[in-house]
């Protein structure tokens, strides 16, 4: 199988991570995308030309982050990373939405940046986004995630949220969130993926 995915991307490593913890990461392929060249078939494999997106052997293809993470756990025989009874699933499944959230209000900040000239940013439209963000980190600061010896979807998407904002926001969150630098140190310790996978 083929992972159409960039070094940086959150999305991609949470589909790294959970293919590390299932135990089906060699049979993956990573190959880097660049979402915003026309000359990549990315658009050709996924017409919302976004990341991660999943090419199987048989070419058919998988997105986005959650539907890849799925079919993963699928691979696995299913109930690895995502559990299959109620209330678990569905605890597991927002906590992964949380996650989510935070990584796509993250990066929407950052496109604000990185495509529009500092006259033309709308303050107002980021600092909506980074509210999303800090209403979600006083949630998490609230109740930290309970550490299961196996990880799940919904803690490994924490992980990435968080390694995110420490990659592009040079870890501003740490200062107000001390419960939840000490989860993430204990997760880190726990999942040898967190570190293989980290953004470049």
């Amino acid at each position: 199988m083929i992972l159409r995915s960039a070094p940086a991307s959150p999305f991609g490593r949470k589909v790294k991570m959970a293919a590390h913890i299932v135990g089906v990461i060699d049979r993956i392929k990573v190959v880097n995308a660049d979402t915003l060249s026309a000359e990549d078939d990315l658009r050709q494999q996924n017409p919302l030309g976004k990341i991660p997106t999943l090419i199987l052997d048989d070419g058919r293809v998988i997105y986005d982050s959650r539907v890849i993470v799925e079919y993963i756990d699928h691979l696995g025989g299913g109930g690895r990373v995502i559990p299959v009874k109620s209330p678990d699933r569905f605890d597991v499944l927002v906590m992964q939405s949380l996650a989510d959230g935070i990584m796509d209000a993250a990066i929407l900040q950052i496109y604000e940046l990185r495509f529009r000239t500092e006259d033309r940013r709308e303050q107002k439209w980021v600092s909506h986004q980074a509210g999303k963000v800090e209403r979600a980190l006083a949630a998490l600061e609230a109740n930290p995630p309970h550490l299961s010896p196996v990880p799940h979807i919904g803690t490994v998407a924490v992980a990435c949220a968080l390694g995110y904002l420490d990659f592009r926001f040079e870890g501003a969150w740490r200062k107000q969130h001390p419960r939840l630098v000490a989860w993430l140190d204990d997760f880190a310790a726990r999942v040898p993926s967190f570190a293989t996978t980290a953004p470049h």
